[in-house]
């Protein structure tokens, strides 16, 4: 017996696994609630070749689609085999939407905005020739095509995002061209054509020809998951294939396979779902029992009812959940074997197929448990531990919130919710950690928190995983954390109610939802954006009840003109500055600035809003980010000036915060404020450091004076100690000290400084800081009395320029406002900071006087532009000079040639530090700056040593000393040329190092300026003296050099002339003159003369000479010059330039006398005089130029 049953259960388990591997279908995902993300990385997304498309005369193709850039793009291309038409597709630009059909293109004027969803649909019919296109669900044209195809090419290609072509191969290839750079979800296609009602409707529902599903589609990116694709949906198939098999108990397993199947269903579906119809499809009409039943009664046998069958149910759920959620928990349950004494029933996984479909008959609900919900409730736990925290973490509460969650959260199925973390007793202990023992502070905590638990586990089962979790040893890099204690209590929080909520942005009726659930429903305005609203869960007393909605994503259903009649109160203040914002951003997409008229309205609203409500810090923070908004803008705020700044005063001293201080930052804007108390008060200090006017602004409010500036600073103001004499007397009495920056002049424009109507030769050079304490009006202060105020240059301050300390006195022009320098001293500290002393408390900026401006601000740009480009040319001219010299020996015999090597050698190293000086100083890497300086010092002194070594050089050899041997030449002017630099660089390190650093320089852009870094000397005392100083020295011995030389060659010359032995054009002589004005450095000298009215015509000469020094010392003494070229043509060339190697070199040396050989050779002297004659080096050799 014992071997028929085992007998009986192999073959039952052999059946089912043939009937597992004979399913047609393999591993599958719906693809409901993802999307496929279309980035500058080709990605392709292919209609299966598998997937049937019969000819359609009638069809309806939806899909949700969202573009990322302005730029043109395809949505989707459908195409019939062997033809490069398109039947159908969708494409656009930024403000037309093209519909591609049979061959024809439709052009829309709607405009798909980027970062927004939006539904499109198109539908066909073949029989009227009539083709829509819906737009979020509305009708939005029609047309009558006259001639049209009347359906479309059956099994054609489909690809989304792009276009594409089939190749020779049959396999689908990508057009390059207007790709989509977006996203798209929900492509669906049927074979009818929908009304308006019907695609309503079929929101959910997936298409009959083409689903979304990713057995329908061939991918070579992976799509994405997108919580915000909420579809939420009732009616659903499935269809699956099933086995049915016997057990070992005996019974009567007669029945119908439908009857078997809907029992089956309905045992395992929980209340809330039900089933509306179930049919089953079998290989065989019948299956066979050991007792003959009649063909129309499928019946079951305990020794044959072994059958692989097919079946589809259809099913309600009610009510209406997401669709991923559905297929995800109907397929789960239908994984599992269900048995109901007599036989298994087992659904093939990979075959499982819950689809949305389109609204069926009338549901039959099932009955069941009220207390089975369709989705398993989830498991609420309340936990409270206790543990040590031992090691030397600043904020300790952080460190443990972020292990509770990394620990609890890693299997996927936990959440932590509501962490507090409570301080214990402190105390010192000493911890042994292998072998090493060392003294730190170990603190105790307190710790509640809620955990939601969604997996299928029992509880006690979750408890077991929190308890293991916890309560073991952990260590989080250098700190441990120990559970002492831990207690565990489950929860059973009620739902939070359904709830109908009015607001501006339109009514919403929320449906009931379990705790901390996320409700997420369609926004009003636009209908692509989801609203949402949690259902929280209290720590204190572990109830629920509903958070404010988010309604971020939603636009107002109205204008900012209709906040006029709009009636602000403490209920809805904070609602009223969302509805400002969101009016505002909406107003500012469609224009460049604010009306007049909604400027009004929006100040006058905030003001009530101040006034009316107590000043949150959240509240404030959306305030001054509704200011940033429209200073940003560039909307002129001169009318309402004088409002806002009281408004931002009224509100800074109105804000309720409970720590002493607060800082409030956006773009352009910041607001600190902060609570002192008259005893013990040491002054205060506000710091804002702004990299842009369109980011926001770092903020430090010290409770001490700082009088010493700091460079990287846009704003310091300090308050001295002896201020205590404004704020309220008592222990208890705070007073409030606010602080406010602006990192634009909108909010402060006088007439008299200059802006894009007037011409006045004053602008404003600084950001605005102001200091204020609340019930007092601070002036006439003297003395140390008076408020400190660094303020740094917008644009760097030149010699000749005026820098003047002002004050906003809202009194002047009218009672508008303007600047004022009464009561500020100005104390310059370098030429990008300035210190102002004033008597009293208000908004302070810098004026700059303009009307001496050595160079305007385009002229130093274009400077800027040459000097890169010209420094660019000459380093890749410096280096073929250098190749050239160094590969070919006989090239670089003589003095002149080496000098001219080391030369070359530094001014390459100078132009290359110049190049990368500014992506180098990029890094805000001290040390590499530091480097980067002093290696740039360092090959521009070098470059002016070895140019006065070539005059030194130049004077021994043609005036001063003939036939005189000096021992190691060329290696003394070595040690000359790059030992001196390197002295004085080090003398620069050993006295300040400090003298080195990044430089800025700011220049014109299109949000304000744009500061430029470069690693430089700071000092300016280390500047004058080690380059100004150094170069001028250099230049006036050059300069007397070639004065001399000059009168010897003319001398020589005019001898020549004399004697009749040779001539001498004057093109030569300007051309030898030229080679040594670049050889010494000459051009430098206009640096130095670049004064009066012609100064910016002898600045681009010294800009574009000195850029260009490289490439002339290249064009005279390389490309020039004869024994180069014919080394060039020896070695280098082919053909009829080639020069063969039996030309005589010495022809170079030989000939003329030397006198006559200085002359031809553009000054490359003889040296024959200065060399070192040893046996090697019998004969003398002459550098002979062209």
């Amino acid at each position: 017996m014992n071997s028929v049953t085992s007998l009986s259960s192999l073959t039952a388990y052999l059946l089912l696994s043939v009937c597992l591997l004979a399913s047609r279908t393999s591993g599958s995902s719906s693809l409901w609630g993802k999307k496929v993300h279309f980035r500058h990385r080709p990605c392709v997304w292919q209609l299966h070749p598998d997937t049937v498309v019969p000819p359609l005369q009638n069809l309806s193709v939806c899909m949700l689609l969202r573009r990322s850039y302005e730029t043109e793009w395809t949505a989707f291309v459908y195409k019939a085999p062997g033809s490069q038409r398109v039947e159908l597709g969708l494409k656009g630009t930024g403000s037309q939407l093209v519909v591609l059909l049979f061959g024809h293109e439709w052009s829309l004027d709607l405009r798909l905005k980027v970062q927004q969803w939006f539904s499109v649909c198109l539908t066909w019919s073949g029989r009227s020739s009539r083709l829509r296109v819906f737009l979020n669900g509305t009708l939005r044209s029609e047309a009558f095509l006259e001639n049209a195809q009347q359906h479309l090419a059956e099994n054609g290609t489909l690809t989304l995002g792009v276009s594409h072509y089939v190749d020779a191969s049959g396999a689908v290839q990508v057009e390059n061209g207007n790709n989509l750079l977006g996203e798209i979800s929900q492509f669906r296609m049927w074979a009818s054509e929908w009304s308006e009602e019907e695609l309503r409707k079929r929101t959910c529902a997936d298409g009959d020809v083409v689903s979304w599903d990713l057995r329908q589609w061939k991918h070579d990116c992976l799509p994405e998951n997108d919580y915000n694709l909420h579809c939420a949906w009732s009616f659903f198939k499935i269809k699956m294939e099933s086995s049915l098999s016997q057990t070992n108990q005996q019974g009567n397993c007669s029945g119908s396979l439908t009857n078997i199947t809907r029992n089956w269903l309905e045992s395992i579906f929980p209340y809330g779902i039900s089933i509306s119809s179930v049919s089953v499809v079998s290989p065989s009409s019948s299956l066979t029992c050991n007792v003959q039943r009649p063909q129309e009664s499928i019946t079951v046998s305990p020794t044959a009812c072994r059958k692989c069958f097919s079946s589809e149910a259809d099913i309600v759920v009610d009510p209406a959940e997401s669709v991923q959620v559905v297929q995800a928990d109907v397929t789960k349950k239908l994984r599992w074997t269900f048995s109901n004494g007599a036989f298994l029933l087992t659904a093939e996984p990979n075959s499982i197929r819950v689809l949305p479909v389109e609204s069926s008959s009338s549901p039959v609900t099932t009955q069941a448990p009220t207390s089975v919900s369709f989705v398993e409730a989830d498991v609420y736990l309340r936990v409270k531990l206790k543990l040590n925290f031992n090691g030397t973490a600043t904020k300790p509460e952080k460190i443990i919130e972020q292990w509770l969650k990394e620990k609890l959260e890693a299997r996927g199925t936990t959440l932590v919710w509501n962490v507090v973390i409570v301080d214990g007793a402190l105390r010192n202990a000493e911890r042994i950690d292998v072998q090493l023992r060392f003294h730190e502070q170990l603190r105790q905590y307190t710790c509640d928190f809620h955990v939601q638990d969604y997996s299928t586990n029992h509880v006690e089962e979750i408890k077991s995983f929190i308890k293991a979790t916890l309560m073991s040893n952990n260590e989080t890099g250098s700190d441990v954390i120990q559970t002492t204690a831990l207690t565990l209590k489950q929860i059973y929080p009620q739902n939070c109610l359904e709830d109908l909520t009015e607001t501006l942005y339109g009514d919403y009726f929320w449906p009931e939802s379990t705790a901390l659930q996320t409700q997420m429903m369609e926004c009003q305005k636009p209908s692509s954006q989801r609203a949402s609203r949690l259902c929280e869960l209290h720590l204190e007393n572990d109830t629920t009840s509903w958070a404010q909605p988010d309604m971020k994503n939603c636009s107002p259903l109205g204008s900012i003109s209709d906040l006029e009649n709009l009636n602000v109160t403490t209920e809805n203040a904070a609602e009223v500055v969302d509805v400002i914002q969101a009016l505002i951003n909406a107003t500012l997409g469609n224009a460049t600035q604010l009306p007049p008229s909604e400027l009004n309205t929006v100040v006058e609203k905030l003001n009530q809003v101040v006034n009316v409500t107590t000043v949150t810090p959240a509240l404030g923070n959306n305030i001054i980010h509704v200011f940033s908004d429209i200073l940003i803008s560039g909307t002129d705020m001169a009318p309402v000036a004088v409002s806002v700044l009281n408004l931002t005063d009224k509100m800074g001293n109105k804000m309720e915060f409970p720590n002493e201080s607060l800082s409030l930052t956006a773009p352009s804007v910041a607001l600190s404020m902060i609570d002192v108390n008259r005893e013990g008060f040491n002054g205060l200090t506000f710091r804002v450091v702004s990299k842009s006017s369109i980011q926001k602004p770092n903020v430090l409010v010290n409770q001490s004076y700082e009088g010493k500036p700091i460079s990287e600073a846009n704003a310091t103001i300090s308050l001295p100690s002896t201020l205590y004499n404004f704020l309220s007397p008592g222990e208890r009495n705070k007073t409030r000290v606010q602080f406010q920056f602006y990192g634009t002049q909108d909010l402060f424009q006088d007439p008299q400084t200059a802006n894009a109507s007037s011409h006045s030769n004053l602008m404003l050079n600084s950001y605005i800081v102001s200091a204020s304490i609340n019930g007092s009006h601070v002036s006439n202060l003297i003395n140390d009395e008076r408020v400190v105020i660094t303020l740094r240059h917008q644009k760097a301050k030149q010699d000749d320029d005026n820098v003047q300390c002002v004050f906003w006195d809202f009194q002047k022009n009218g009672g508008r406002g303007g600047w004022s320098n009464v009561g500020c001293e100005t104390r310059p500290l370098s030429p990008y900071q300035t210190t102002c002393l004033c008597e009293h408390l208000t908004h302070f900026a810098l004026l700059l006087d303009v009307s001496r401006a050595p160079i305007s601000e385009a002229d130093s740009h274009i400077l800027t532009i040459i000097s890169y480009i010209g420094c660019g040319i000459s380093a890749i001219f410096l280096g073929i000079t250098l190749l050239t010299y160094l590969a070919f020996e006989k090239l670089r015999r003589d003095y002149p040639s080496k000098i001219l090597i080391n030369l070359s050698a530094a001014l390459l190293g100078l132009n290359l530090l110049f190049l990368l000086d500014s992506w180098l100083s990029s890094f805000s890497n001290y040390s590499l700056c530091i480097i980067t300086a002093v290696a740039l010092h360092y090959f521009l002194l070098a470059s002016f040593t070895w140019m006065a070594l070539e005059a030194v050089h130049m004077y021994f050899a043609l005036v001063k000393v003939f036939n005189t041997y000096v021992p190691a030449y060329i290696l003394k002017f070595c040690a000359v040329g790059w030992g001196v630099p390197l002295v004085l660089v080090s003398l620069v390190l050993a006295i300040n190092k400090n003298a080195y650093g990044n430089v800025e320089t700011t220049a014109p852009a299109a949000e304000g300026t744009f500061t430029n870094q470069f690693c430089w000397i700071k000092d300016d005392t280390y500047f004058y003296v080690t380059v100004v100083a150094f170069t001028l020295l250099v230049l006036l011995c050059n300069v007397s050099i070639f004065v001399v030389v000059l009168r010897k060659i003319w001398k020589m010359s005019g001898n020549k002339k004399v004697s009749s032995t040779s001539s001498r054009s004057a093109m030569k002589d300007l051309r030898a003159v030229a080679s040594l004005t670049v050889l010494l450095g000459l051009t430098w000298i206009i640096g130095f003369v670049s004064l009066g009215e012609a100064k910016e015509s002898m600045m681009y000469l010294f800009t574009i000479f000195n850029s260009l020094q490289g490439f002339f010392v290249f064009l005279f003494h390389c490309l020039m010059k004869e024994n180069v070229q014919k080394q060039w043509r020896m070695y280098l060339c082919c053909g009829a330039l080639r020069l063969t190697k039996r030309s005589d070199w010495n022809a170079t040396a030989g000939g003329p006398s030397r006198k006559e050989n200085l002359i031809n050779s553009s000054f490359s002297v003889n040296t024959s005089s200065l060399r070192n004659t040893s046996k090697n080096d019998i004969s003398t050799e002459h550098h002979k130029g062209p």
